[in-house]
């Protein structure tokens, strides 16, 4: 009933640019915080950028001054913009929301693939 998927991720050149996409569909009442994970090979999971419904914003220190986190309410969509990306941003990328729906809760994307060059 309650589906993100997640878009726009690929293969780029370091200090290339990315736009990573995540709607959320299904009988939504209303979407909450969102926010973008990543997990790097060999890595745990690691908090990207979150964004609440008033719009505040937060990053992880590395990608601060690079990554923009941003939001359509009415699209239910929350989106990622990554630029001078580094290989070490490599990852898979997942968005997470917290929804409003018959089954309230914290819902995940499948990931989307990010692969930075060097």
């Amino acid at each position: 009933q309650v589906q993100l998927v997640e878009s726009g991720g690929g293969l780029v050149q370091a200090g290339g640019s990315l736009r990573l996409s995540c709607a959320a569909s299904g009988r939504i009442f209303s979407v909450n915080a969102m926010g973008w994970y990543r997990r790097a090979p060999g890595q745990q999971r690691e908090l990207v950028a979150t964004i609440t419904s008033g719009g505040t914003t937060n990053y992880v220190d590395s990608v601060k001054g690079r990554f923009t986190i941003s939001r359509d309410n009415a699209k239910n969509t929350v989106y990622l913009q990554m630029n001078s990306l580094k290989p070490e941003d490599t990852a898979v990328y997942y968005c997470n929301a917290w929804v409003i729906a018959s089954g309230t809760g914290s819902y995940w994307g499948q990931g989307t693939q990010v692969t930075v060059s060097s």
